[in-house]
């Protein structure tokens, strides 16, 4: 099985990479965050890889990061979601973003990504959950009774939109998705309230 590829980049796409190993070229398809971290053709690149092996095809799938490949694998342990799809959403969301929405039973947030149905959205909440905070271990997705989390700078960045006049559960939804979509160096109540409050004013 083939674990990761290190080589040259020949060319890359929003959905594939062409490496150069050793003179042979690699195919790998990727999603977007995985883009946004490719050098230009020519430089050196590493990528985790998913090796897909199909009775007509080997296929391979590639990650910058050990976060996005366990994200990966676990989606396509879904039933009624493949590859291509689990890509797809993993395109449409960042990882901590679509661990939240999994763990917090979002179903909405799920359904608006293109190719995930009601069905794929509740299976995805049912058999992930519970598994989904080994992905993004310090993200506190949900407290002891099994409830979304909730942090105490998002809730103070709550209380001071509610001081502006942005009250009720869409604030405080729209807050607490950006509070999880952010790194743990970056949520601070400030940064939240400032996100919130552009978002709010779109």
């Amino acid at each position: 099985m083939i674990a990761q590829i290190r080589g040259t980049l020949i060319s890359s796409t929003f959905t594939e990479a062409v490496v150069d190993v050793g003179g042979v070229g690699y195919r790998a398809f990727i999603p977007m965050s995985t883009y946004d971290t490719l050098p230009q053709p020519g430089g050196e690149v590493t990528l985790l890889t998913h090796m897909h092996v199909r009775e007509d095809a080997i296929i391979l799938f590639g990650f910058a990061t050990r976060q996005e490949q366990a994200a990966f694998e676990l989606l396509i342990t879904v039933n009624g979601i493949g590859a291509k799809t689990a890509l797809n959403i993993m395109s449409c969301m960042n990882i901590t973003s679509l661990c939240a929405a999994i763990a917090g039973g979002d179903i909405k947030t799920l359904k608006r990504i293109s190719g995930v149905g009601p069905k794929s959205a509740e299976r995805m909440i049912v058999e992930l959950r519970d598994k989904v905070d080994a992905i993004v271990p310090e993200a506190p997705f949900l407290n002891k009774n099994g409830e979304p989390a909730r942090l105490k700078e998002a809730e103070d960045a709550v209380l001071a939109l509610g001081q502006l006049g942005f009250q009720g559960p869409k604030v405080q939804k729209l807050v607490n998705e950006i509070a999880m979509s952010l790194p743990e160096d970056e949520r601070s109540s400030e940064n939240i309230l400032r996100k919130s409050i552009q978002a709010l004013n779109k």
